[in-house]
């Protein structure tokens, strides 16, 4: 396939889902210098023609094939829900076009082996919306924890803490459902385990105890309480190829100030990273660090690092960052980070740990290496 030069225009960019997609997705490629969005897909047709309308998008489609078959489509960006990303992902990936994903990647990890493999095979730039990579506040925690301001960590330890489930009139939906990929480890520890990897490296075994505290939800067809089959606390412990041990707690149904927060204590210090704003996981984090013996002090942010422009919805900052690494990668015909092969590596650790939890034991994970082949 022919591909792009560096600035040779726009990239015409396919949204496929309209839920996070209208939110985030449409705003950011609107947003961005290099994207325009030619086509949108939903399932429902008549919706799809009035977000293109809303939003001056030339075509409104309900199937993926005439998405992908489109000409003017050369790159597609798919926020459904996951049980849908496999499929719909695969349909892009074979025609030949560029690819951004949303999380978790899919719904197993033979599936996203699959995929990457896809990617390779058709020698297109996939791209999977892990974001924390592209905060500023991540970004400091990033250089700072590669320059040693630890030393060798001890240990680490990881709180998750929301209440976006935690009303229990809140009615059962696709989250609530196992086979479409539901849960507080499928929506947030998609994310931390690709934190890790990125932060810490690769682990070598874990143990988790997923639970769930509301346990029916009201269907919303039938009026009638109907079982949540997904987890919406986690409790994972982790054994990190060197040897550190990393303890991380995930929930969507509490109420808490310290919303997202990861400490490292080392040797030679520590390092906080923390969030206390609930409404936008984005923005508001801090970093902290201290040598032993010393009080944690804020350390701030560097210019060079934050975002150049805020928008209503915090995501589309982050979002608009992944989006640029993707247009470069399209432009120099290489492939980035985070790509399928960190997808690959989320998946494969959400796996486990149900494994774990249904087998009540440590599971031994495998390299990310032996499922590149």
């Amino acid at each position: 396939m022919s591909g792009l030069q560096t600035n040779q225009g726009k990239i015409g960019v396919a949204i496929v889902g309209t839920g996070f997609g209208q939110k985030v997705h449409i705003p950011a490629f609107q947003a961005h210098h290099r994207t325009e969005i030619v086509a949108i897909y939903h399932r429902d047709i008549s919706k799809a023609k009035l977000i293109s309308q809303a939003n001056n998008i030339p075509h409104a489609l309900d199937n993926i094939t005439n998405i992908v078959n489109l000409p003017e489509v050369q790159a597609v960006s798919i926020a459904t829900p996951p049980f849908l990303h496999y499929e719909m992902a695969k349909a892009v990936l074979e025609a030949g076009k560029h690819l951004l994903l949303e999380k978790p990647v899919t719904l197993n990890v033979a599936e996203a082996q699959e995929l990457y493999q896809l990617a390779q095979k058709h020698n297109v730039i996939a791209t999977v919306d892990f974001e924390f990579r592209f905060v500023p506040a991540w970004q400091l925690f990033s250089e700072l924890l590669a320059s040693g301001y630890v030393g060798t960590p001890r240990l680490i330890r990881i709180d998750w803490l929301g209440s976006s489930r935690a009303d229990t009139s809140r009615p059962w939906n696709w989250y609530s459902s196992q086979e479409k990929g539901g849960g507080a480890l499928g929506s947030l520890g998609s994310h931390a385990f690709d934190y890790i990897y990125w932060l810490f490296g690769s682990i070598r075994r874990l143990n988790a105890h997923l639970s769930t505290a509301i346990p029916q939800r009201v269907d919303p067809a039938n009026g009638e309480l109907k079982p949540v089959e997904t987890d919406d606390t986690c409790m994972l412990s982790l054994e990190l190829a060197n040897g550190t041990p990393c303890q991380m707690t995930i929930s969507a149904v509490v109420h808490s100030s310290r919303t997202h927060w990861v400490e490292v204590y080392g040797d030679r210090g520590t390092l906080v990273i923390g969030s206390e704003n609930q409404k936008d996981y984005i923005h508001g984090f801090q970093v902290w660090g201290s040598q032993p013996g010393q009080p944690l002090t804020e350390i701030e942010i560097p210019q060079k690092l934050l975002f150049p422009q805020h928008y209503p919805d915090g995501r589309i900052c982050a979002f608009l960052r992944v989006i640029d690494q993707w247009v470069q990668g399209i432009d120099q015909h290489k492939q980035i980070v985070p790509s399928l092969k960190e997808g690959i590596y989320s998946q494969l650790l959400m796996d486990l740990s149900h494994q774990s939890h249904k087998a009540g034991s440590w599971v031994d994970v495998p390299s990310l290496e032996s499922y590149l082949t």
